[in-house]
């Protein structure tokens, strides 16, 4: 049960970003979804820990998720700009619709597999959904206005909404979470990764998160460019990945995403 409480916490800051979001509470509702990728992030970790991971809670999880990182950012959106105007709400649409076959493909190709692959085929729905709820915070801040200066928030978030949304269905590959070790360089740079991410947490929420949410996807289309270029096979071609592991390391308790 240890892990599927993480799984169902992770539901309840979904539920409550949407909340927040109906209520106005904009930067709250980011915090929501955060808090919920952290506990995405562990449900995993302790499912492989304790050997308690199953198939219940390899469903739960991609059925959470489609909630916490598919429903609740786009809602976010609606509820700050898109109620506005007539037919806007089908950016809601289409973000919720891309994550769910996003989820609903890598349970069937890949949950499950016995071979592990450090990349996964399309952006992760925790990194897509991360990435646009804290978009709000990040358009609040002077960095934003020091570069975008002539276009507004409230425009960049619908062609956001689409690119995050178009690379989650898409056959990009995108590296998986890095494990954590000291004893090799991909589980040091993982180390890394998090207490950056804490560190940022508490000092600097708003300018960090989103900056690196666009890096990584930024990440996945310089890959998919290089591969064919060089015309290299996709890293998952023969290779499904076993999830438990990363994708939704940002995933947890076996398969998900």
């Amino acid at each position: 049960m240890l892990p599927n409480g993480f799984t169902l916490a992770n539901l309840f800051f979904g539920i409550f970003a949407i909340v927040s979001a109906s209520r106005g509470q904009h930067v709250q509702a980011g915090w929501y979804i955060v808090l919920g990728a952290f506990c995405d992030a562990i449900d995993g970790r302790i499912a492989r820990a304790m050997n308690s991971g199953s198939a219940f809670g390899e469903e739960l999880d991609s059925l959470v998720d489609a909630i916490s990182f598919g429903l609740a950012p786009a809602l976010m959106m609606y509820f700050a700009v898109l109620r506005d105007t007539g037919w806007d709400w089908l950016f809601v649409f289409i973000f919720c619709a891309a994550a769910v076959m996003r989820l609903a493909r890598f349970n069937v190709e890949e949950a499950g597999a016995t071979k592990k692959s450090s990349y996964f085929k399309g952006l992760p729905s925790p990194a897509a959904g991360g990435t646009l709820a804290t978009y709000y915070w990040f358009s609040q801040t002077p960095l934003y206005n020091h570069f975008f200066i002539d276009w507004p928030w409230e425009t960049i978030m619908r062609y956001l909404m689409l690119a995050l949304a178009g690379l989650m269905i898409s056959d990009v590959p995108y590296p998986a979470w890095p494990k954590f070790s000291f004893r090799t360089l991909h589980g040091i740079l993982g180390i890394t990764v998090l207490f950056s991410a804490v560190f940022a947490l508490f000092f600097l929420p708003r300018e960090f998160f989103f900056p690196v949410g666009v890096i990584y996807v930024v990440t996945g289309i310089v890959l998919a460019i290089l591969r064919n270029v060089f015309e290299l096979p996709p890293p998952f071609a023969d290779t499904p990945e076993s999830v438990g592991d990363d994708e939704d390391d940002l995933s947890p308790q076996g398969t998900r995403q």
